[in-house]
């Protein structure tokens, strides 16, 4: 329960006699949305009311931000296709007010087509599923925040100026604000909103980064807490030619490390007959590039996307729903210490992954064999489900203890059409003894596994009552999918560690290769029709949204909460949210080259070598030991303000102006996961529990009690980055013009 400081919403107004002093902190892409519906709605400014506002962003990159600078390494790219990014509201935004004429709010696919036809500049050559640039996004956002600026001070009672300065506080003055820069500069303020993205963990704070930083310096190895902007951390005279890099850290950043470690450093990738995709070092590269992480693997890559990019085709979840949720809450939750009022504590291991992955299992066989299996996987499943749901089931240990009756049809299924296709059983026999349509099955298992041309000819020998067999015989499936009926089974432990975990660093290697070779082809026949990728893509993505209703503002108890930060937001990332199948390609063929090396396997660790005094990346279950020159910290770090590099945050959390998010469960225990403590409006909690409107924060620092937050703007979705906006927004308006709030 948080209760208002003196400085009431519903008491504030505009002044009178000045312009009211808006200062937005942070000038990257969450300011770009900010604009755009600012500008938007501007004309609801009364007459004779004035409005100052001031952007402070410390890169001077105004419209991307760091992250998404158009200065940055030209070897990164963005993690969504063109056509699922774009820069303003549309009119599925719930609320969003007058919108802009279609020209004006292109996605990003659109906007690169009109830079391709201006330019001829082949990185803006993409169709709306190719994947872009991070640079080019960033190019995009500059140019879309300087036409939502130019829009705004259209307005003649409107100002906007630009900062490029840090903002390292914001203290209280009087009635308003002031806002202090890294220079000793003040700037009074009516209003401030805080649009900071990601920063990072400066290692003197942090416990995991310090030891690596003093195990580098014992051992004369240069440690970077930082790979951006890349250009200047990963230096050539620190990583080139004779300087082996470790890279902690196999996820995205880790990628776009040791893709400018290599390809930005002047190697290049070529396609060569009967190996596919080589690379041809430069020879400014590093002698070798370590990488390592608790799982061994890099992410996988995403699947072709087949699904509308209005979110039309998304999986709509038949087990994994917001009702499924509640339902257990209310039979088998925890009690919620903040009262009544609050919703029942889950545990994520026993109360909703076993839901997850019976939604991936059913997913994954309804892909494999078609809708027309869909409705016996569901009826076996069903019992259990709902038992479950009842509390019936009782804790337990195994995921997967919810899918003995869906692994029962799957069989009945797979011996139905194996039958028919070893000549067994006719297909009239076979349908009468089941009630799923078995021709239909067949057909579409067979064009899953071998193609639409196989199938054809599958479906000619059916209707004409012929052999099927020798059709298939001999026959791989060139989606590197398993050709027997009872092929294919889903496996959560093979979903989430589909390497063997042991064997030596040659071995561990090989297996990588061979199940990123996999993983490709099963990427390229897409996320509608690939069972392995729609399993994956249909749960944690299209469902992302019911694990954060289940995860978010204390839904889980605190231990679990923990847990699910720790380890299955990792799961997440590998699963759904990894790179283009075109960047994990040059990932395999930099490990096929040898320059990039897998082999210190599972939950490798850095020590120093104590005969030789180097730092060493070791595999304990590979045995694989090697000494490293650099350091690299390839991982993102979650927000704390306890340990960010940036003095901001940490110097409101000591003034008392904001506190962390505490997520704490009727056992006694809790968890700060380092997020802050908002109200629903998005005002900071100070450390008196009272809260302050005339300080909102958006974004990356609410990820204590929110979960996913890491997302550009996505057209054709009520997409959440705006509704965030929107509520702002509507603030904002009942401030300054409250007789034209609304309008």
């Amino acid at each position: 329960m948080t209760t208002p400081r003196a400085h009431d919403a519903s008491a504030r107004t505009a002044p009178a006699t000045r312009p009211y002093r808006l200062v937005l902190v942070g000038g990257g892409p969450r300011a770009t949305y900010l604009l755009e519906r600012l500008s938007a709605t501007v004309d609801r400014l009364g007459e004779g009311r004035r409005l100052d506002v001031r952007v402070f962003e410390r890169t001077g990159e105004f419209g991307a931000g760091q992250a998404h600078s158009p200065t940055q390494a030209r070897t990164s790219y963005l993690n969504r296709i063109g056509c699922q990014v774009s820069f303003a509201a549309d009119d599925t935004v719930v609320g969003a007010g007058p919108l802009r004429p279609e020209a004006e709010r292109p996605t990003l696919h659109e906007w690169c087509r009109r830079r391709f036809a201006e330019t001829g500049e082949p990185d803006f050559d993409l169709a709306p599923e190719d994947w872009p640039k991070r640079y080019v996004h960033g190019l995009a956002l500059r140019d879309m925040f300087d036409a939502f600026a130019a829009d705004l001070t259209r307005h003649p009672g409107t100002e906007l100026h630009l900062h490029e300065a840090e903002v390292v506080d914001v203290e209280p003055d009087g009635d308003g604000l002031r806002v202090v820069t890294k220079d000793g500069e003040h700037y009074p303020a009516d209003e401030v909103v805080l649009l900071t993205g990601h920063s990072y963990h400066d290692e003197r704070r942090a416990p995991a980064g310090r030891r690596l930083a003093e195990l580098a310096e014992r051992g004369g190895a240069r440690y970077v807490a930082h790979p951006y902007p890349m250009t200047v951390e990963l230096a050539p005279e620190h990583s080139g030619p004779g300087a082996v890099v470790g890279c902690a850290g196999m996820g995205l950043t880790a990628i776009d490390a040791v893709l400018h470690l290599t390809e930005g450093r002047g190697g290049t990738f070529h396609e060569e007959p009967g190996r596919g995709l080589v690379y041809r070092p430069s020879g400014a590269e590093p002698a070798g590039i370590v990488a390592f992480s608790g799982s061994g693997l890099f992410t996988f890559a995403r699947p072709d996307n087949h699904k509308p990019s209005s979110g039309a085709g998304d999986h709509p979840g038949t087990f994994l729903t917001e009702e499924a949720i509640r339902r257990l809450r209310a039979q088998v939750g925890r009690p919620n210490p903040g009262g009544a009022d609050r919703p029942a504590q889950l545990d994520f291991e026993q109360d909703v992954l076993p839901l997850i992955v019976l939604e991936m299992a059913h997913l994954h066989y309804v892909t494999l064999f078609g809708p027309g299996s869909a409705l016996l996987l569901t009826q076996r499943a069903l019992p259990g489900y709902l038992a479950f749901l009842g509390g019936a089931a009782g804790p337990g240990e195994d995921p997967g203890r919810l899918l003995a009756p869906l692994d029962g049809a799957v069989d009945e299924v797979a011996d139905v059409l194996a039958a028919v296709l070893d000549g067994g059983l006719g297909l009239a026999a076979a349908q009468r003894s089941v009630s799923w349509p078995v021709r239909d099955v067949l057909l579409h298992w067979t064009d899953t596994v071998f193609g639409p041309a196989v199938r054809a000819e599958v479906e000619r020998l059916v209707d004409a009552g012929e052999p099927v067999r020798p059709v298939l015989d001999g026959r791989s499936s060139p989606w590197a999918l398993e050709t027997a009926p009872k092929g294919n089974r889903f496996s959560w432990q093979a979903a989430v560690q589909p390497v063997r975990r042991t064997g030596s660093p040659d071995e561990f290697r090989g297996a990588v290769l061979e199940f990123m070779a996999d993983d490709q082809t099963w990427a390229r026949q897409g996320n509608l029709r690939n069972p392995h990728k729609a399993a994956a893509d249909g749960v944690w993505r299209d469902l992302r949204s019911v694990i954060s209703y289940a995860v978010d503002h204390a839904g889980l108890t605190a231990e679990s909460q923990r847990c699910f930060l720790q380890r299955y937001v990792r799961h997440h990332n590998r699963l759904a949210n990894g790179a283009a199948p075109e960047i994990m390609v040059k990932i395999a063929a930099l490990i096929e080259h040898g320059l990039l090396d897998v082999g210190a396997g599972p939950e490798a660790r850095v020590a120093l070598d104590e005969r030789t005094g180097r730092v060493v990346v070791e595999g304990p279950h590979t045995g694989y030991s090697r000494p490293v020159d650099a350091l690299v910290e390839a991982r993102m770090h979650g927000f704390d303000p306890r340990l960010d590099v940036l003095p901001l945050y940490r110097n409101l959390l000591a003034r008392g102006t904001v506190r962390l998010w505490r997520n704490e469960s009727a056992d006694g225990t809790a968890f700060e996961p380092g997020g802050l403590e908002l109200t629903a409006d998005f005002h900071p909690v100070g450390s008196d529990g009272g809260t302050d409107p005339r300080i909102t924060v958006l974004g990356v620092p609410s990820e204590g009690a929110r979960s996913f937050l890491l997302s550009a703007l996505r057209p054709n979705a009520n997409h959440y980055v705006m509704r965030d906006t929107l509520t702002w927004l509507d603030g904002f308006w009942r401030t300054m013009a409250p007789e034209n709030h609304g309008s």
